[in-house]
């Protein structure tokens, strides 16, 4: 009788920011198929997600994934249902409308490694060397961290995950990788996952996964975000400029119900310096990279054929309430 080891994940209710949580089940001659995962529960009271008169909170598994690290291993995402099976306010999936996967999104999630002997980034400079030498650097003097990114990028395409591509970000010690998935709510189990493979590789190095938008503080160096590429139909296939535009100008009257959903202390980040714009504006242009919204050149030049780029999201915000928040102002749009 083979065993193999189900390491459920989930989001906890912690506020401002999710953390994931995840315990293993043992299941015989498990089939790999997400329909034969069984629903599971867990103590809610421990995770700010219920009472402890009235503890128990639902596991419902959405997506499966091999373990490559952990022999027989898998990895199922779940949503948190309340006792009665409806979603738990935490379940920033469940408010996803893309029922017929129409959206596509590609996250670029930025992090840092982070020295907790030296509470700074992997490799940090104490001379204090202006930014911009270690942005897709190479070499010992400017890249820190690569063998734990490339281990990553590894484990993440063996375990199935559609990751597209890493690399060295403008600071010190600060890397980004890519997930793209047909599907919002893919899209945000990708990004849900891929974290977890980090921070489940950096337990193995005694470092730490900073997400902060802006983790060292007032200073000239680059925040952390986490831009969101996305499209639908119309968007892929229109061929309009002014259609583009009426898209863009649909998110100027919700600026404030994004930032809510876009990340904790995203303010400090999004200053209108280190390429963004301020938390206080809206705007958006062509190959504009301090815009709130950007679009690519790439769709340009396409004939207005592609897609958009959301810069504003933080590295600490969770995929699928930004999934949300973005594809419910596309459906306002005047076109």
């Amino acid at each position: 009788m083979a065993k193999s080891k189900l390491e459920y994940l989930w989001l906890d209710g912690y506020k401002p920011t999710s953390n994931l949580r995840g315990k293993t089940k043992i299941v015989n001659d498990f089939s790999g198929r997400l329909e034969d995962c069984p629903m599971w529960a867990f103590d809610g009271s421990s995770t700010r997600q219920a009472e402890g008169g009235s503890s128990d909170c639902l596991l419902k598994p959405v997506a499966l994934y091999p373990d490559p690290v952990r022999r027989n291993g898998w990895i199922v995402m779940n949503e948190v249902l309340n006792p009665d099976g409806s979603p738990h306010e935490s379940n920033g999936r469940a408010t996803i409308d893309d029922n017929d996967d129409d959206f596509w999104f590609g996250f670029e999630q930025e992090y840092f490694l982070w020295d907790t002997d030296t509470n700074l980034p992997l490799g940090f400079p104490k001379d204090q060397t202006p930014q911009g030498q270690f942005y897709c650097s190479v070499g010992g003097a400017n890249a820190f961290g690569r063998e734990i990114m490339d281990r990553h990028l590894d484990i993440c395409i063996d375990a199935g995950i559609n990751i597209e591509g890493t690399n060295a970000e403008v600071a010190a010690g600060q890397w980004e990788f890519q997930c793209f998935a047909k599907g919002a709510a893919k899209a945000g189990d990708e990004i849900w996952v891929a974290r977890y493979f980090l921070e489940r590789l950096a337990e193995e190095y005694a470092i730490k996964i900073d997400y902060h938008p802006k983790p060292l503080g007032a200073t000239d160096w680059n925040g952390s975000g986490m831009h969101a590429n996305f499209s639908n139909t119309t968007l892929r296939t229109c061929g309009s400029k002014e259609t583009y535009e009426k898209i863009c100008e649909s998110f100027r009257p919700v600026v404030k119900e994004h930032i809510e959903v876009y990340g904790a202390y995203n303010d400090q980040r999004l200053t209108g310096d280190h390429e963004t714009q301020s938390i206080h504006e809206f705007s958006y242009g062509v190959s504009d990279r301090g815009a709130s919204i950007r679009i690519p050149i790439m769709t340009v030049e396409q004939g207005y054929k592609g897609w958009l780029e959301d810069r504003r999201p933080a590295s600490n915000g969770d995929p699928y309430k930004i999934a949300a928040r973005i594809i419910k102002t596309v459906k306002t749009a005047d076109i």
